[in-house]
């Protein structure tokens, strides 16, 4: 199956947010490092990273590739974009190995190639962007029964992870910080791609900001996003971030696209074989990312890192 035209500026703008993304991963990260050395670190609740040029570099590299991925979404379908932020992934794991010291097995690389693999794939077989023509198409989609049950059960998950499982596990277990990412970040992503669409037809001369619907998902956009940035960095500051990158990856895709399959139904226009084909292709990019989760934990103890925490756990 070809890609349309719309899939391939779709794939551009994604595979272009992936490189800018993946490195704003590192250059974060040196940042918060250096800001904690002087204040109080971000996963201790600090916010001294505010102060420290270097985080606001990494803060503009991603929000010029959360740009590029916003644009994306108003050409391509979800199921087609989200899946290629794998590859910041490839990107955020080479930097981390040269720069911050984080060493790349060779299992790790093999997790790349898999991903690489599994995201071609995916490109290949992607359906078509459907075609919509008001915001209003959107909103009633996204008013259905099933993606109303979604978006409820999003909702009492976040709250529950922020009121009862952060204050407890959020220093100790990285899933509690990638968890609330994640699950808001379905959301984020089926809200973008909403405002994308009303920016692109208003820039066709259809102007989409006279409906309420089209300000209801910008506020859902900015509010979701806020939670997010600050989630992720107490994720970045706290653990590993070859580890972070993967996992958040895995787990904000799966919840993306399962989102998008209820909200758009994706998958309408698509026989069984192209289902399939996507699906092995979301599988092998999840192998990939597990493999490269699992080599980069098993490489990053130190002698002195296992004293330390032999004497913590004592």
């Amino acid at each position: 199956m070809g890609v349309s035209t719309d899939n391939l500026r779709g794939l551009v703008l994604a595979l272009s947010s992936s490189v800018f993304i993946g490195s704003s991963f590192i250059v974060k990260k040196k940042g918060l490092k250096r800001a904690g050395a002087s204040g109080v670190r971000a996963g201790s609740g600090g916010f001294s990273y505010l102060l420290e040029p270097l985080w606001w570099a990494g803060m503009i590299t991603m929000i010029v590739g959360e740009i590029a991925n916003f644009a994306a979404y108003a050409f391509a379908p979800a199921i087609l974009v989200t899946p290629l932020g794998a590859l910041s992934i490839i990107v955020s794991a080479v930097l981390a190995h040269f720069i911050l010291k984080e060493k790349l097995h060779i299992f790790g690389v093999l997790g790349c190639v898999l991903c690489v693999v599994g995201s071609t794939s995916i490109v290949l077989h992607a359906p078509r962007e459907k075609d919509i023509e008001s915001v209003k198409q959107v909103w009633y989609l996204a008013t259905e029964p099933g993606f109303i049950a979604y978006s409820c059960v999003v909702v009492f998950l976040v709250l529950f992870l922020i009121v009862q499982l952060v204050p407890r596990y959020g220093q100790s277990h990285m899933i509690v910080y990638v968890g609330i990412c994640s699950l808001v970040g379905s959301l984020t992503v089926m809200s973008v791609k909403a405002l994308a669409i009303a920016l692109k037809l208003t820039y066709s001369g259809m102007n989409q900001f006279i409906y309420a619907q089209t300000w209801f998902f910008t506020f859902v956009v900015l509010t979701c996003c806020l939670m997010q940035m600050n989630y992720l960095n107490k994720a970045l500051d706290t653990f590993n971030t070859a580890v972070v990158s993967p996992v958040y990856y895995v787990m904000f895709t799966s919840l993306t696209i399962f989102a998008s399959m209820i909200m758009f139904k994706d998958w309408d226009s698509q026989n069984a074989s192209q289902i399939v084909t996507e699906l092995c292709g979301f599988i092998t990019i999840l192998s990939g990312t597990f493999l490269l989760h699992k080599t980069m934990d098993m490489g990053q103890s130190t002698p002195k890192e296992a004293t330390t925490a032999a004497q913590s756990n004592s």
